[in-house]
């Protein structure tokens, strides 16, 4: 599938090592952070100086990067020099990598500072879309590359990307132009509200703090409301996700994933809820027949759309009772007028919508007035 950067249930733009990696971790003095659940970034206070420290640009990382905050009222580095780690806020323009950032910036207000974006077809925004139909956002990549001529050319002032493994050395061509890039590991958070709470990433870019925290602080209290309401519920029932991708193998979420955490705090009995690790599991079709034959439900079933696709794919899919009953949801319904998925471009900033969907459709009692953001009943 095209969009497995954004994948629901889990990118392939790497970004060039261009800031300072510490190989040990930093011991700066800092005040009481005010990251509340991500894991892969911090914003530190030095004595009054600021620090964008990035935990974890990539898997299995073993250092850090970290980037001086410079306000440009009290800029001073054109006298004393260039340095590669400083980011001088607000930043006027950039180019984005991945759809996950576009509703983070545009909750800020910040679109168009856009300036270049890698094949911008996924991009599902109205308000971003209008920006591409009139020229403002250039395309910068088809696929997974990045075309560094049309950076060079566009010329921005920072490039915010991510890295599956390591860096790429194309982006170093950029990094020796003067072009800054910073590493954005929201998709590597573990829990819900982690990969939301990125969006206070984007709110020191452009000098919004303020802001970011206010709108993930009712991103967060909406979470929290629906999980509690969620703990209503006088029945847990069971479910399946996922499919078979290769050769009679299902993927599906393992019970430490953040895709498990949702169907945990939508008060269900997912059933590979005891296992461990925070990625996919990957099963024999025998075995998740055996377990989940009775599910109750079956939410996310891959890229599949229709239960014809599903059954051109295997017919053994039919033996599941969520099948017979109707009872299969997906995301992958509901589009943006080119085609992408809203879900993959929306999900990780609005949590909240995501778990009260979830609860929709396994508690719907509890949430009689509410209706779908993102899943649909598959048909």
């Amino acid at each position: 599938m095209k969009q497995l950067y954004i994948l629901f249930f889990g990118c392939i733009l790497s970004l060039a090592s261009c800031k300072k990696e510490v190989k040990s971790k930093i011991d700066i003095p800092k005040t009481k952070s005010t990251i509340k659940y991500a894991k892969g970034f911090d914003i530190i206070d030095e004595r009054g100086s600021r620090k964008l420290v990035i935990k974890s640009p990539y898997k299995n990382a073993d250092g850090e990067y970290i980037h001086d905050i410079i306000d440009r009222k009290n800029d001073t580095s054109r006298i004393q020099g260039f340095h590669s780690n400083d980011i001088h806020v607000p930043v006027k323009n950039i180019v984005a990598t991945s759809t996950t950032h576009i509703p983070m910036i545009e909750l800020l207000n910040e679109e168009e500072s856009i300036i270049g974006f890698p094949y911008s077809k996924y991009i599902s925004s109205n308000k971003t879309r209008a920006l591409i139909n009139e020229g403002k956002i250039k395309e910068v990549g088809k696929e997974n590359s990045l075309n560094t001529e049309i950076l060079l050319d566009l010329e921005p002032e920072l490039v915010i990307g991510y890295s599956v493994n390591s860096a790429d050395k194309s982006l170093m061509t950029l990094y020796k132009a003067g072009i800054s890039v910073i590493y954005n590991g929201d998709w590597l958070e573990e829990t819900p509200l982690g990969r939301a709470e990125w969006i206070k990433f984007f709110g020191v870019l452009f000098n919004k703090e303020k802001e970011a925290d206010s709108i993930f602080n009712h991103i967060e209290k909406e979470y929290l409301q629906a999980k509690e309401i969620a703990k209503k519920a006088t029945t847990k029932p069971s479910i399946l996700s996922g499919a078979i991708m290769s050769k009679d193998i299902w993927n599906l979420p393992a019970g430490d994933s953040f895709v498990a955490q949702y169907l945990q705090d939508a008060n269900t009995n997912y059933l590979w809820r005891e296992t461990t690790g925070k990625g996919s599991l990957s099963i024999s079709f025998e075995s998740v027949l055996d377990k989940a034959q009775n599910a109750d439900f079956w939410i996310a079933p891959g890229y599949f759309s229709t239960k014809e696709q599903l059954l051109k794919s295997n017919k053994q899919y039919a033996n599941f009772n969520a099948f017979k009953n109707d009872n299969l949801y997906t995301p992958n319904l509901k589009k943006g007028t080119t085609g992408g998925v809203i879900y993959f471009e929306l999900a990780p900033t609005r949590p909240d919508l995501v778990l009260k969907d979830i609860i929709k459709i396994t508690h719907p009692s509890l949430l009689p007035n509410y209706e779908f953001t993102f899943f649909e009943r598959m048909k």
